[in-house]
C-alpha cells in the first residue's frame, strides 16, 4: 500500500481526516486514509461518529473552505436539496429570551446537510483523487519509529482478515478524535505529552428526526435557541436534505432532556416559540431518540511542547473538542486543514512546530469564546475581563433585537468569518451603546 515516492497516512476518516487527506494529496505522491470502521457506501450513520445522529450545520466559513478544497461541492449539495439559508428571515436565533434581528441577508450562507450525508459526499470526492487510497475496517495498533528514534516513519495496522502489517510513511496525521492515542504513543516513546485544559459542562442532548407539515415553520430553515440568563436549555431545529427535519434538545447537569416523546415535547415547549411548539405537535416522528453525553470540552496544547517527533501531526478533536451546541467543530477542523496546507507549502523544515502554532491561532479564539459562555452559564469562576466581556455581549444581543447591522456583525463572528475582536471596534460599540439607551 505504501507505493513509491513520498507517502502520507491519515488515521481516521472523520471530517478532519478527509480534509487533511485532500490537503496532503497536493503535497505527497500517495496518501492512505486508514479507518477503524467499515465505511458505508451511502449516507449512513456509523459507530465511530456517534454525533452523526444529531443536528448539524456547517458555518459560513466552513462552506467557503469546503468549496475551496472541493470546488462546486456546496452547489451540488444544494441542488440535492440540502438547505442553504440565504436570508436572516430564514434563521431564528435566540439567546435566552433575546431574539436577534431577522432582517437583511447573509452574504455567505451556511449549509445544513445531515452529518452522514456530508460525510458521504466528501468521501466520494476523496475517492476520486488518483493518489488517495481509503482502507477501512482496519484498526491502527501503534506508530513505528525510525532508527534514529526522533522521527515517526509509519504505523502498525491490522487489516481485515490479514496479519499485522507495518505501513511506512513520511508523515502520519492523527485524525481519530478526542479519544485518539497520540498522547499515549508519545509517552510510550519517551516524549512529553501535551498539557491539557478541560472545561467541564456535563451537557447531554437528545435528537429525533421528523417530517413537518409543509409551511409549518413559515419559511424558517433553522431555529437555534441557546442558553442565556434564566434559561439554561438548548434547542436546535434543523432542516436537512430529503425534506426531513431534526430537533436536538440539550441541557446541563441534572436538566438533561427526556426520551419519552410526550416529555421530550414538553421540554421543547418550555423554551420554544409558539410556532415551533405547534410544528412539533403536528410532526411525523421518524425514529427513536438518540442521546449523546458530552462531559467536558478538551484542549490539548501541542503547540507548547518543546520536544515532538518529526513525521507526526494531529488534527481535529484530538487537538480541541468544543461544546457541540455552538456547531463550530467541523468549521474549526476545516481551518486546521488550511493551517496544515500552509505549513506544508512552506516546506518540511520544523513542520510540526509551525503547524501546531498556526493551528493554535485558529483554535484559541473559539475556545476562549465558547469557554467564557459556558462558565457564565454554569456559574463557574470567571476572571474580571471575562465577566466584563460577557456583560458587553449580553448588551450586544439585546441591541441586536432591533439593529440589523449589529445582528450581521454578530453573525460574521459566530460564522467564523470575522474574529471576536471585530465586535469591539468603536463603531460596533457605539451601536451597542445607542441600542441599549434606546431600549
Amino acid at each position: 500500500m505504501s507505493g513509491s515516492g513520498r507517502h502520507a497516512v491519515v488515521l481516521g476518516a472523520s471530517i478532519a481526516g478527509l480534509l487533511a487527506a485532500r490537503v496532503l494529496s497536493d503535497h505527497f505522491d500517495k496518501v492512505t486514509v486508514v479507518e477503524r470502521d467499515q465505511l458505508p457506501d451511502d449516507a449512513e450513520s456509523r459507530k465511530g461518529v456517534p454525533q452523526d445522529r444529531h443536528g448539524h450545520a456547517l458555518l459560513p466559513r466552513g462552506v467557503q473552505i469546503l468549496d475551496e478544497l472541493f470546488p462546486t461541492l456546496s452547489d451540488k449539495m444544494a441542488a440535492d436539496g440540502v438547505p442553504r439559508p440565504q436570508h436572516g428571515t430564514e434563521i431564528w436565533r435566540q439567546f435566552g429570551v433575546t431574539v436577534l434581528n431577522r432582517g437583511g441577508s447573509e452574504k455567505i450562507p451556511g449549509l445544513q446537510p445531515s452529518r452522514p450525508y456530508l460525510d458521504s459526499k466528501i468521501r466520494d470526492r476523496i475517492r476520486r483523487l488518483p493518489n488517495v487510497d481509503m482502507v477501512d475496517d482496519c484498526p491502527v495498533l501503534g506508530l513505528t519509529v525510525a532508527a534514529s528514534e526522533d522521527r515517526i516513519n509509519g504505523v502498525k495496522i491490522a487489516p481485515r482478515d490479514e496479519d499485522e502489517q507495518a505501513l511506512t510513511a513520511d508523515l502520519v496525521v492523527d485524525a481519530t478524535g478526542r479519544g485518539g492515542r497520540t498522547p499515549v504513543w508519545l509517552r510510550e516513546l519517551g516524549y512529553p505529552t501535551p498539557p491539557e485544559t478541560e472545561s467541564a459542562i456535563d451537557l447531554a442532548y437528545m435528537s429525533r428526526s421528523m417530517r413537518l407539515r409543509p409551511g409549518a415553520l413559515d419559511g424558517r430553515r433553522l431555529v437555534l435557541i441557546l442558553p442565556g440568563p434564566g434559561q439554561p436549555r438548548i434547542l436546535g431545529l434543523f432542516e436537512h436534505e430529503d425534506n426531513r427535519h431534526m430537533v436536538t434538545l440539550g441541557g446541563y447537569a441534572d436538566d438533561h432532556p427526556p426520551a419519552d416523546l410526550k416529555d421530550f415535547q414538553a421540554f421543547a415547549a418550555s423554551i420554544a416559540p409558539g410556532f415551533v411548539t405547534k410544528a412539533l405537535s403536528e410532526a411525523e416522528w421518524l425514529d427513536e431518540p438518540r442521546r449523546h453525553h458530552f462531559p467536558a470540552g478538551r484542549r490539548r496544547h501541542y503547540e507548547k511542547l518543546h520536544r515532538f517527533p518529526e513525521g507526526l501531526l494531529v488534527i481535529g478533536d484530538g487537538m480541541c473538542s468544543f461544546n457541540p451546541q455552538y456547531g463550530q467543530g467541523m468549521t474549526v477542523a476545516a481551518l486546521e486543514a488550511l493551517a496544515l496546507r500552509d505549513a506544508l507549502t512552506a516546506g518540511p523544515q520544523d513542520l510540526s512546530r509551525r503547524y501546531f502554532t498556526a493551528a493554535a491561532k485558529v483554535i484559541d479564539p473559539v475556545w476562549q469564546m465558547v469557554g467564557s459562555a459556558d462558565r457564565a452559564q454554569l456559574g463557574q469562576p470567571q476572571p474580571l475581563a471575562e465577566r466584563v466581556i460577557g456583560a458587553y455581549m449580553s448588551r450586544l444581543h439585546a441591541a441586536s433585537q432591533k439593529d440589523e447591522s449589529l445582528a450581521r456583525d454578530f453573525d460574521a463572528v459566530s460564522g467564523l468569518l470575522q474574529p471576536p475582536s471585530s465586535l469591539f471596534k468603536p463603531a460596533v460599540m457605539w451601536r451597542v451603546l445607542a441600542g441599549n439607551l434606546t431600549r
